[in-house]
């Protein structure tokens, strides 16, 4: 019996997923996953408002980063949407003229989900290493906990795991803090 060979998704597939779910491509698989949920979008939002502030406005803070919600990233045949993503404005001194990214982050950061949790974890985060995004944070709102990884040969390293109302100040963002707790709905 003659094997068929596996069918890998492609963008087109990924344009035809109705607008209200989030899609990506991983490992030549079609991902299709409902919007966030409320408490999911505030924990996102509250923390891009923590981290935008001070590192892409550079108010209060270094500046010297571009931070985005939900960027599209293009890594080779891999279409990811992190919850949030950074990149140094060193590494990318201006934005693309694509609706997409091309160029690895030097951070992204999930808000974990029920729903997601599992591709995050053993789908995406292997790929955020192969192409060498620095930092990972796994935020779980329903936890109250952040996990925040850094990229060392090629292995991702657990450096600290923060709950409810600990201080965050955190590798790349760690000339700034803040309470955990402004993430909680």
């Amino acid at each position: 019996m003659a094997q068929t060979a596996e069918k890998f998704a492609t963008y087109d597939d990924l344009l035809k997923v109705p607008e209200h779910l989030v899609a990506e491509i991983i490992q030549g698989q079609l991902y299709a996953t409902p919007r966030p949920a409320p408490k999911h979008a505030r924990t996102s939002s509250s923390l891009g408002a923590k981290i935008t502030t001070p590192y892409d406005f550079g108010e209060d803070g270094p500046g010297g980063w571009w931070i985005l919600d939900e960027p599209e990233l293009h890594l080779d045949a891999h279409v990811l949407v992190p919850d949030l993503a950074g990149w140094r404005r060193e590494r990318m001194p201006q934005l693309p003229d694509a609706a997409w990214f091309e160029l690895p982050p030097d951070w992204v950061c999930e808000v974990l989900s029920p729903s997601t949790a599992r591709v995050d974890r053993v789908q995406k985060m292997p790929v955020y290493a192969e192409y060498g995004v620095r930092c990972l944070w796994l935020v779980d709102p329903d936890l109250k906990t952040l996990e925040a990884y850094e990229l060392q040969d090629g292995h991702w390293v657990l450096l600290i795991t923060l709950s409810e109302d600990d201080e965050v100040s955190v590798p790349p963002f760690d000339a700034t803090a803040f309470s955990l707790s402004v993430l909680w709905a």
